[in-house]
């Protein structure tokens, strides 16, 4: 078996953390990090991401169609090995004696200017390397935008920041095609809508992508500023896909990813089931249990749900959210170390 050259913590790192309603610094994470997730584990309060690009003081909610926020004292600075938390004593980010789960994404800092598409005031901050770009637009009619990781992206996920719009997910053939969607804020299935990335039938390039703003509830005529987190699959550090579910409990669904996940994001393609996290920070030995949902305020639930082995995960939870028989399910997987290491050591299994 070859060896993979990433190394994961380098560009991404699920970490926790408790609030102290103070200043404080979340090291440990291992890179400087260009994008953070971050939502409380024991406060039913919004999950909240910032990113270099759109720069830290602005915040947009998974679980919200809601605008963007601003935050002067929250996230306040990045370092090599992490993120520096002012004193915003808030429940959604460092509220004193709260854990907190962090989920930290490395592309190339704040970005430079890309005029490449038809889209005006575009921004792209990508690592081709980790497969991993942050994209902001303004937006009007139909549109061509670059993402800077040349290669066709395997997922596409957008949001309007001045307007009160849907997170869109797109995921091309895993999901069925360009023209097929999900929403993160939402626990519905499929949506089928061409506006979102696949206007006129034209597909993700190398180095483009197209969207049409009316797709996020403006009409033709009126422009939107929007953020997009660009995704291709890169050996050894991250796996996007479907599963099948078989219900079959302890011998449930195995998917091979070819690394030991540090975190999945998983969603039934149908409707009326929430879309899950599990990572290995709250998780650290398995079975793993403790899952936060994107698209709502909750807390940490527990319940037995997957394995996370050094090539892949295996399910548990024979249920519709997580793997009834039949039913296809769509998830993202990353890295927390390859199946083999750079120093060709194999990854221990948990």
């Amino acid at each position: 078996i070859m060896a993979y050259s990433i190394n994961s913590k380098d560009y991404f790192k699920s970490k926790i953390y408790t609030g102290t309603g103070a200043a404080q610094t979340i090291s440990g994470i291992g890179h400087e990090p260009s994008m953070i997730w971050m939502k409380s584990r024991t406060n039913a309060g919004n999950h909240q991401v910032t990113d270099l690009v759109r720069g830290l003081t602005k915040y947009i909610r998974p679980n919200a169609t809601n605008t963007e926020d601003t935050k002067t004292n929250a996230v306040t600075a990045v370092n090599s090995d992490g993120f520096v938390l002012g004193a915003d004593s808030s429940n959604d980010i460092n509220a004193n004696g709260q854990n907190y789960a962090s989920w930290n994404w490395k592309a190339n800092g704040a970005g430079s200017a890309d005029s490449s598409g038809s889209a005006s005031n575009v921004t792209v901050s990508a690592n081709t390397t980790a497969g991993f770009s942050i994209v902001t637009a303004t937006m009007q009619n139909v549109k061509t935008v670059p993402h800077g990781l040349g290669a066709v992206p395997d997922v596409i996920i957008g949001k309007g920041r001045d307007y009160a719009t849907a997170w869109k997910v797109g995921a091309g053939d895993i999901l069925g095609g360009w023209n097929q969607t999900l929403a993160i804020q939402s626990d519905g299935g499929l949506g089928n809508d061409d506006r979102f990335f696949y206007p006129s039938s034209v597909a993700p390039t190398a180095t483009l992508f197209s969207s049409d703003q009316s797709a996020w509830g403006l009409g033709g005529s009126a422009t939107e500023t929007m953020v997009y987190y660009c995704f291709k699959q890169i050996t050894g550090f991250s796996k996007f896909g479907k599963y099948s579910g078989n219900s079959s409990g302890s011998d449930g669904a195995f998917i091979y990813t070819g690394f030991k996940p540090s975190l999945i994001i998983g969603k039934y393609i149908g409707a009326n089931y929430d879309w899950w996290m599990l990572d290995t920070a709250r998780n650290p030995s398995n079975v793993a249990n403790l899952k936060l949902y994107p698209n709502t305020t909750s807390v940490d639930a527990s319940g037995v749900v997957l394995d996370m082995y050094s090539n892949g995960f295996k399910m548990y939870d024979g249920n519709q959210q997580f793997g009834q028989n039949g039913s296809e399910y769509f998830f993202m997987a990353f890295a927390e170390s390859p199946l083999v290491g750079t120093n060709d050591i194999p990854a221990n299994a948990r």
